[in-house]
């Protein structure tokens, strides 16, 4: 495995291994809570996703602190307002995560602590998620003056009036309520059988014909925006390039010869 810091002081930690890549949120002292530096590390690992072909699904994880992440850094917040009288957003090249969310691989959350605010953010922003029993999740903005614009993507993942408990009370709640909910793929007891649980769907999809992959989340996530029918219209002209690829011909002609595809991705 190579491994690699995305900043000077491993803020974000960043591997590949037989294309799967794995970000680890690395700031146990501050509850994994996201700085200035923190936020860049992730903008770059999204970008170096993009850019290497071989890597078929990522993996998001944090340092094991009992918290997954606590949102933004409100001591460095505080600190920036102050030496230079600017909100930090204005130092985020990216404040709402919209890079993560246009990621072509899939992403996989293993969440290994509560996650709060910014941590509900990247959450929402992967596409399985697998959670610690026993923690809890909460959108606390409202407690700090702050906002969530971020969060009306819930909207098509829970139901209404539970957005609207954690937008407006800013209450934590328990993570077995998303699971129940379906937000949440699994619960398990054990920080590290989160991360083995991600793993295994990690496989999973990996070792499926990339282009299918992709073009299955594309699809997914533009119906959840255009709505149904423009959906389906839409997800023919996504999967076009995989219907017309040699992997969909190497699928069939494997089952046939009773063997594992070898997958090109073209």
């Amino acid at each position: 495995m190579t491994e690699s810091a995305l900043s000077e002081e491993s803020l974000i930690l960043f591997s590949v291994e037989d294309g799967i890549a794995t970000i680890t949120l690395n700031r146990p002292k501050q509850r994994n809570a996201l700085s200035i530096a923190a936020m860049e590390g992730l903008y770059e690992s999204w970008e170096r996703i993009d850019a290497d072909p071989n890597i078929r699904v990522a993996i998001l994880t944090s340092s094991d602190c009992g918290t997954f992440c606590a949102g933004m850094d409100l001591k460095e917040t505080s600190r920036v307002k102050q030496e230079t009288g600017k909100d930090i957003l204005t130092f985020f090249k990216d404040p709402f995560h919209f890079r993560m969310r246009r990621v072509k691989v899939p992403i996989i959350a293993a969440m290994t602590g509560h996650l709060i605010a910014g941590g509900m953010l990247l959450s929402l922003n992967c596409d399985l998620r697998v959670g610690l029993a026993g923690t809890n999740i909460g959108i606390t903005e409202s407690k700090m003056g702050r906002g969530s614009p971020w969060g009306m993507p819930l909207l098509w993942m829970l139901p209404q009036p539970v957005v609207m408990e954690l937008v407006l009370t800013a209450n934590l709640m328990q993570i077995e309520r998303f699971l129940q909910l379906g937000f949440i793929n699994y619960l398990e007891a054990t920080p590290e059988g989160v991360r083995e649980r991600a793993m295994q769907l990690a496989k999973s999809i990996r070792d499926n014909a990339p282009l299918s992959v992709r073009a299955g989340k594309r699809s997914l996530l533009t119906a959840m925006s255009v709505g149904c029918d423009t959906g389906l219209e839409m997800a023919w002209h996504i999967y076009r390039s995989a219907y017309e690829s040699e992997d969909a011909q190497e699928g069939a002609r494997a089952f046939a010869e009773k063997r594992p595809p070898v997958w090109k991705g073209m």
